[in-house]
């Protein structure tokens, strides 16, 4: 029998990346998954968007397991889409026990250059698309007495980092949101804990924007980005951390292995958050 045998789980941005390790785990746990995520028509590196063959690929791989799956298109800022959403998979498979709130959008540039579109796509993805999408399940979750909720933060969640301002405010937000909604839902039988990733290897991070990032001009390749890794993390021979730690901590927080964890941010982040970190620019004295 499996971790989460019977359940079912709500997963936004579920067709890949960080997405896909939990929707598979899950299924591999034993639950039916509910995959909710954009269907964009070009492949993106930039801001991470799904396309149709992500999400068939997705769910197909969790039918692999046994397991029912209902693969929903909808834009979590779209509140609307996401309460149908909600309202199809309990028609669909019954009830809903855990909600992933997943779906999030990366980018970079000095605060100064960002234009309000930039500002308001990733404050409205990365943190009220985490809101809207929790605030569609919480009264099914009320009325069932019970319910796990995990958010996807961020390391960029408990520090700063040049060039990520709207990222880093997003997700020192989430961080923030996710406690008062386990605070709020507790009475309710319902726990809720957040996830802050270190560097995760997605193709949000696996692409030439990154390469020259970690390469420190342009040109940058993999190996760049995989020799920048290595110093990111504390914990010697460490780089970019494969999503699956992130769903197997999902997993742990989903399972009766944490029935008294509530209100919780968990780094999974090779000890980045250990790290003194440096000034770039040297302007000590």
């Amino acid at each position: 029998m499996g971790m989460l045998e019977g359940k079912v789980a709500f997963i936004t941005g579920g067709a890949r990346g960080q997405g896909r390790a939990h929707a598979i785990t899950c299924a591999r746990e034993g639950a039916d998954v509910v995959i909710v995520d954009v269907v964009s028509d070009v492949v993106d590196t930039t801001y991470g968007l799904a396309t149709a063959d992500d999400h068939a690929e997705t769910a197909k791989l969790v039918r692999e397991h046994g397991r029912r799956v209902v693969d929903v298109e909808a834009d979590v800022r779209d509140q609307a889409a996401l309460d149908a959403a909600v309202a199809r998979a309990v028609d669909e498979l019954g009830h809903i026990d855990i909600v992933i709130a997943n779906a999030g959008i990366h980018a970079f540039a000095p605060f100064w250059e960002l234009t309000e579109e930039q500002w308001d796509a990733m404050i409205g993805i990365n943190l009220t698309g985490v809101w809207k999408t929790i605030k569609a399940a919480t009264p099914h979750l009320i009325e069932r007495g019970s319910g796990s909720i995990v958010v996807t933060a961020s390391v960029n969640g408990l520090e700063a980092t040049a060039n990520f301002t709207h990222y880093v405010a997003a997700k020192h937000g989430v961080i923030g949101l996710a406690k008062n909604i386990a605070l709020e839902l507790a009475p309710h039988g319902i726990r809720c804990n957040s996830i802050s990733p270190g560097a995760t290897l997605t193709a949000m991070t696996d692409n030439q924007v990154f390469y020259d990032w970690f390469a420190g001009h342009e040109g940058g390749t993999r190996d760049d980005l995989i020799a920048g890794g290595h110093h990111y993390g504390a914990v010697k021979g460490t780089s970019f951390i494969d999503p699956q730690a992130m769903a197997d901590t999902a997993l742990y927080l989903n399972s009766d292995l944490a029935a008294n964890v509530t209100g919780q941010n968990i780094a999974v982040d090779n000890g980045h958050l250990l790290l003194p970190g440096a000034n770039p620019v040297g302007t000590g004295s």
